[in-house]
Formats: structure tokens, sequence, C-alpha cells
């Protein structure tokens, strides 16, 4: 059936509802938007389903959610059978626009089938949901969520039973069942409070917050230092419109941490993300009303949770007193330090210690974690690969086998896990972490960003940079594909100059890894570049390292091999 005649069936079929309909009658001359919204079902991926919210196959509304439902529960029923059903499913959301309704849509459709369907009665971070699974021995969890994506975008993540993302096979399992889906209007859904009724769906309470909550603070290393010096640590948060507003200001009250102020215009829930253009931590501007509220106060440090909580970014003074946000690179490296250090010094560095972070992140966490004989494993891009692996330590532990030991995990987009109680980024427990880690700098007389300066000094100046190219459409897609192309089939032998050692292709196989469509440029000096598309954007990424003895040089480095890769793209 092509788009037309898909576009036509939703018209006429008694099975979608008047709004959809209505929104479908206004754009019935304009041929481009019914192609773009119908040339193809949204395709669910490795991490499930991001887009657009709207009317349409290839957009995220309660019709789209309940096909990629239907095809999870039914990979639930082939895998796990009876069992899996009554374990059932825990479903969380974020403050977006639609998420609450998704997230009923869902409980609806698992209901539907006899699938128990577990559900908070607000919205909540993600690495809660993460936590939910385990604690409530689910089959699988979902959280309906587009993360840091503007606000016309929601999303739809799929969690195996280890409270981590499903990985490839399990995720290209869950595909297959989707993608045997045509008919939307066979999908069964069941009356909420009937679902209620039945016990089929089961409003949480408030215990596993508590829970949640505890499990965090567990992960303090140094109580000592934040009784002494975090009651004058001065913060500010901003969960930025988001759901981390009451987890993170709790995990800190608990801890200690007295006083900490809110930024009033971010705080309360916002599907328009009105005081930003994107809600993403990554962004200096997010931070814009917080900075001018520590002006004023004199704050020590701020920090911001992006709309599901699960990556956080913090603002810091520099020597020269003005405030300047530290990227996921300098973040992730400043915890390494301050996690594996703490553990050194009170003697509780477990057995076989390891660290986790990606292929693109900075080389400064390994170099900081081999100091002390720490371990670090790579994964490819994306946080549910650091979950699995650390399964994968607790599997081999219950056999008996020499495993290895989780310290912590992170990726430079943000992301940081510091304990197994999620097997998720957390911006909670790094949030806590953060500010314990400001409090024992402080107790040094020095600040975080002496802290970084410092790491520099004694492990050498390491500089990463990102290029995203956004390319929206059919178009962008078939633009993307071309410059994958290129950068995989060209011989490239040098960069800014510098000559290429070797190219590693994710595509085939590297370091035992699975397989991805990403490209690495390892270069002579020590300096890489990789290239890879977004998996959940419409985006292709370029990501830039490098490292020196001194910030000078290490930045004209980066600038120089950024220059070079864009004058290649812009050939192509």
């Amino acid at each position: 059936m092509g788009y037309k005649e898909t576009y036509n069936m939703w018209l006429d079929s008694p099975y979608f509802d008047k709004d959809t309909k209505e929104e479908l009658i206004k754009i019935k001359n304009n041929e481009k938007e019914i192609e773009e919204r119908f040339y193809k079902d949204l395709e669910f991926g490795t991490g499930g389903l991001r887009g657009v919210i709207g009317a349409g196959t290839n957009r995220i509304n309660i019709y789209t959610v309940r096909r990629a439902t239907l095809g999870v529960l039914n990979y639930i029923s082939k895998t796990m059978g009876e069992e899996g059903k009554k374990k059932g499913v825990v479903i969380a959301h974020d403050s977006r626009h639609m998420s609450r309704e998704f997230c009923m849509e869902v409980a609806k459709t698992l209901a539907a089938y006899n699938v128990k369907a577990y559900i908070f009665d607000d919205l909540r971070p993600t690495p809660e949901l993460s936590f939910a699974v385990r604690y409530l021995g689910c089959a699988m969890g979902i959280v309906i969520t587009a993360s840091h994506n503007p606000k016309e975008y929601n999303g739809y993540k799929v969690y195996g039973s280890d409270g981590g993302q499903v990985c490839l096979d399990e995720a290209n399992a869950i595909i297959s069942e989707v993608n045997k889906i045509e008919d939307y209007s066979q999908i069964k859904t069941l009356d909420f409070n009937e679902g209620i009724n039945k016990n089929l769906i089961q409003v949480l309470d408030g215990q596993i917050d508590i829970d949640f909550i505890e499990a965090v603070n567990k992960q303090i290393l140094r109580q000592d230092v934040i009784d002494r010096y975090g009651k004058d640590l001065k913060i500010i948060f901003t969960p930025i419109h988001g759901t981390g507003n009451i987890p993170v200001r709790e995990a800190l009250k608990k801890a200690g941490f007295e006083n900490v102020s809110v930024v009033k215009e971010q705080e309360l829930p916002d599907s328009n993300f009105s005081t930003v253009e994107y809600p993403n931590p990554e962004e200096k501007s997010v931070f814009n009303i917080a900075i001018e509220m520590a002006k004023s106060n004199g704050a020590d440090l701020i920090i911001g949770t992006d709309p599901d909580c699960d990556r956080v970014g913090i603002v810091v003074k520099n020597l020269e007193g003005e405030y300047v946000v530290l990227n996921g690179n300098q973040v992730g490296s400043l915890l390494v330090r301050y996690v594996i250090e703490s553990l050194v010094s009170t003697d509780r560095l477990p057995k076989n210690p390891t660290i986790i972070k990606t292929i693109v992140t900075s080389e400064l966490g390994a170099k900081i974690a081999n100091h002390y004989g720490v371990d670090c494993l790579n994964t490819l891009t994306g946080f549910k690969f650091i979950g699995e692996k650390i399964t994968g330590f607790e599997e081999a532990a219950k056999k008996g086998e020499d495993s290895k030991s989780f310290i912590m995990g992170y990726e430079e987009s943000y992301g940081y896990l510091i304990g197994t109680h999620a097997r998720d980024k957390d911006a909670v427990v790094s949030s806590l972490m953060i500010c314990e880690m400001a409090a024992y700098y402080s107790s040094l007389n020095m600040s975080l960003y002496e802290g970084l300066i410092d790491t520099y000094e004694r492990f050498g100046y390491y500089k990463e940079d990102l290029k995203s190219l956004t390319l929206k459409g059919i178009d962008g897609v078939e633009k993307i594909k071309e410059m994958m192309h290129y950068f995989r089939n060209t011989k490239i032998e040098n960069i800014a100059d510098i000559e290429v050692e070797k190219v590693l292709d994710y595509k085939g196989e590297v370091d035992g890894l699975p397989k991805a469509d990403v490209l690495k440029f390892l270069l002579k000096d020590g300096s890489w570049i990789a290239v890879r598309p977004s998996g959940t954007e419409p985006k292709i990424k370029f990501y830039f390292g490098s490292n020196s003895d001194s910030e000078k040089s290490v930045r004209k480095k980066i600038d120089k091999l950024m220059a070079s890769t864009m004058e290649i793209v812009d050939s192509i």
C-alpha cells in the first residue's frame, strides 16, 4: 500500500479517532507532508521509537505507541510465556507533550492481552524506571521520553529484565515482532478503569520512590566530608522543566546538602520547555537564568538535569571567577578520579576494578584509571552497552568465575552511573556525586575547576569536541548515507596534515564489540576522529579527540582537526 492509500485508510477507518482525522484533513492539499507522514512506519530501532508527535505512520501517536507495545508483548509471550506476562511491564514517563497519554496507552494495550502493567502516579526519571524493573521483578520496562529533544518530539524506550535498555539481539527480536504488525485496527486496548479493577493495571505507591533514593544515597563515598563541608556549599539546581526536581533535591537533602536553591522559572514540569530553545544540559543557554542567580548569591556549583533526568550538566567558576560550563568528558574524568581515589584512600577498591566508557569518550578517564590499576573497557556509543557489561559481570560472578567489578560508567554526552542500582545513566546519583566531589575539593580549599586543572597537570591536557549535522526528512537520510559511504570507501591518508595510522570500521569485528555503523580514524599523533549517524535523531555526528602538554596546544590541534574534517564533508 502506497503512502496516499495509507493516508486515505486512516481517514476512512472507524478505528482512528476524530482528532487524528481532523489533523490529517488539514494537510489534504500538502502532498509532501502526506508523504513524509505516511511513506514508512516510524522505525522501531535498537532503543525504541523517537519521532515528532502527530498523526501518521511515521509519527509518534497513540496508534504507533500501541503497535510498538503489541510488538513488545508478543516478544514477551514468545520468549517468557505466561510467567513473563504475570511478571509484567513497568512504565514511566517524562514531562513532554502526550507523555502521560502514551503511558496510559501502553498500560491499556498490555492489559488487553493480560500482561500486568505497573505505572507511576505521575512523571518519574528514567533511572528510576531502570531501578523499578528489578525492584518489581518485571519482565521488561518502558519509558516514554525523548530525552533532550525539542518539544515537538516524544519517544518510547524499552528495558530488559536486568533494568538496562535492550541490547542488539533482544532489540532485533522485538523489532521483528513490531514489523509483523501491519493492521493498526486489529490492536486491542482495555478501558483503563477496567484494567485497574481486573488488577491488570496497578498504580504504584510512593514506597518505590523512597527505596530508589535510598539506593542512590548508598553510593556516597565520603559522608564525613559532606557532613563538614556540604552545608556551606552553595548549589543551584535546575531540572529544566523535567522529572529531576523532586528526586535530585531529595537525594541532596538526605545526604546533608542544605544550601540548595532551585531555579523557580524552570522548577515545574513544562511540556513546552518555555525558558529554553532545547532542554539540553549540553547547551550553555539552558543555564542562563541559573548563572544570573549564581552571580547574585555567589553559588559554587550549578547543576542541570535533562527532562527525563538521565543526563546532567554543571557550571562552575573558573580561575577568573567567571561561570563556565564543563563538558561531559571533563565531568566524567573528574568523577573517575574522585571515585577511584576515594575507594583507594579508604581501602575499598574491589577485586578486578573496572570502569566502562564508550569509544567516542575521552581517553583521559582511561589514563587515570590505569594509573591506579583499574581496568577500562570500551563499548559502542549508547549507555545500553554499559548496562549490558554490568549484567555480564554479575552473571559471571554468580557462576563463580573471576569476574570484573564495576566502579562507574560514563559517556561524553553527559551520562554517568555510579553504583548498580540502575543500569542506565542516572542524573540523580550523578548530581549527588558531583556535589560530594565539590565538597571534597572544598575541603582542600579548591574549586571543581581547580580540580580539573590539577587533573590535567597530573595526567595530561585532553580535549574533545563534537560537530553534529542535522539533516531532516527523506533527503536527509540519503545525505547521511552518502557521507558514511564516502568516509568508509575513500582512502583518507591524512587529516589536518597528520597521517591516518589506522581506520576502525565497526561494521566489521573490532575488539569483540557488536557491529555498528561507526568509523574511527586513529592519527599518528594520538588524535582521533569518529563518525557515526545518530540512532535516535536525524543527525550525523563527528567526534574529535586529542591530547598535549598544554591547554593552548591541544585546543589548536582540535581546531585543525575539526576544520580539516569539515572541509572533507563540504566536498562530498
